[in-house]
């Protein structure tokens, strides 16, 4: 790659000499290991969807980053875990007079979710640490990863900020808590998958392209995260089990009732007629600036790398809105809502891949 030098300086806290092939192989183990954590995350945001279409999530009451890696072992500590439950408003407004084995389906939802969470902690912290004191880490990507390792701690506290709105008071857990829990799920997603592939031996951007795509991309990649919040608006208020026609909403095309709340701002984030229908809108205006983005890129840019994005884009975002329409109006079957979920990552990864293409790759410091 022309833009890594032959070798950087040595000493503590930078890299050892190293000629252009040994920083070449190890910007490729990172990248792969990156790809890892962030398929994890993937994982991560799948299994969170089917623990929220399962009602699970409020079925571990406590916060136990360490003690809770080890599930209940015998009958009687079922029976505690339980108890425990047997306590919140969700069991006694919702699920009262559950069985010990309708429990246990429930609680290995969630359990597995936070599992996955831990899992993702050591897989992310472990390489880092071992490649850090190997000296496989260039030192401008350092603080990089650190900001990566801060965002995952942070993702951890969200997490039980989200459950424990659900403790008191509500039987389910707050829709805007569920909203920022999932958002920075996939903004740390993002930003790894964009460390991982500015890593990559990408081709030297032209400036013309910089000059007419780049504005158009942040606009598309910023619309994207906003319908990711929308998406866990829906969800938190269970939006997708109401209204399940289309094109047609309720009869209409712009349904009546999306401003029945007082003060107004509420219904964007409370009426579920509203939250639904900007869910619907976001989807057009995002499937549109999608193909405008593909269509530019193509009319602008030759290279194959660029363009490869560019359909990336434009295919993903129209199979995602054809998924979305499915289990809008199929009333969100536990399968295709869990693969609409999910196929909402590939797409953020899309969009993310054609900005790295778009930038180049990272520049050799020392």
């Amino acid at each position: 790659m022309s833009a890594i030098a032959d070798s950087t300086k040595s000493g503590q806290g930078q890299m050892r000499p190293a000629g252009l092939a040994t920083i070449e192989r190890n910007r490729v183990m990172i990248r792969w290991w990156l790809y890892c954590v962030c398929a994890l995350i993937l994982a991560m945001v799948v299994v969170g969807g089917a623990t929220r279409l399962t009602e699970s999530g409020l079925s571990i009451t406590e916060w136990k980053p360490i003690h809770g890696v080890i599930p209940p072992l015998s009958e009687a500590e079922w029976e505690e875990e339980l108890e425990k439950y047997r306590q919140i408003p969700e069991y006694q407004i919702i699920n009262k007079g559950m069985s010990l084995d309708e429990f246990k389906v429930i609680f290995w939802w969630e359990w597995g979710h936070r599992l996955l969470g831990r899992l993702i902690g050591v897989v992310y912290f472990v390489p880092m640490v071992t490649f850090w004191a190997a000296g496989r880490i260039e030192p401008w990507l350092k603080p990089r990863l650190v900001v990566g390792l801060a965002l995952g701690g942070l993702q951890g506290f969200v997490g039980w900020w989200m459950v424990a709105s659900g403790l008191v008071d509500r039987v389910d857990v707050s829709q805007y808590r569920l909203a920022v829990h999932l958002t920075l799920a996939l903004i740390i997603f993002a930003y790894l998958f964009w460390l991982a592939r500015r890593l990559a031996s990408l081709s030297e951007p032209a400036d013309e392209e910089q000059g007419r795509l780049a504005g158009l991309g942040r606009l598309v990649l910023g619309l994207v995260f906003v319908q990711i919040f929308l998406g866990g608006l829906v969800a938190g208020l269970n939006a997708g089990l109401t209204f399940n026609t289309w094109p047609l909403m309720d009869g209409k095309i712009v349904p009546g009732g999306l401003l029945a709340m007082q003060p107004a701002w509420l219904n964007f984030f409370e009426n579920v007629m509203t939250v639904q229908f900007q869910h619907r809108m976001t989807a057009y205006l995002l499937v549109v600036v999608a193909l405008v983005l593909t269509y530019s890129t193509f009319k602008v840019s030759r290279r194959k790398e660029l363009r490869r994005a560019a359909a990336h884009v434009g295919g993903f975002i129209l199979l995602q809105a054809i998924i979305g329409i499915l289990t809008l109006i199929w009333m969100v079957p536990l399968s295709v809502a869990l693969i609409h979920q999910g196929f909402a990552v590939f797409v953020l990864a899309a969009f993310v891949d054609y900005m790295a293409a778009l930038k180049g790759p990272f520049p050799a410091r020392n």
